[in-house]
């Protein structure tokens, strides 16, 4: 089981740095979007804070992709229709 939730934290915090630098936007972008320090945001990214889930959920959002996708459940990245 711990392994599980390591490799879900690993598999998120890539993603959402590679969405993030996907649309060309910055940190500080994302985090005004969450209303949110950047510094906090910041560690979202790098695996040092788990990511609320009322954040995933915005994060899915934001980006048109499913919160399955961002906690690595799926390699699906845009949503079914």
């Amino acid at each position: 089981m711990y392994y599980c939730i390591v490799f879900l934290v690993i598999d998120m915090k890539l993603r959402i740095r590679d969405m993030r630098e996907d649309a060309d936007l910055t940190q500080q972008q994302i985090a005004a979007f969450l209303r949110c320090d950047q510094s906090l945001y910041s560690k979202y990214e790098r695996g040092e804070r788990v990511v609320p889930l009322d954040v995933v959920i915005k994060l899915a959002g934001f980006y048109h992709t499913s919160v399955d996708y961002l906690v690595g459940l799926t390699n699906q990245r845009k949503p079914y229709p």
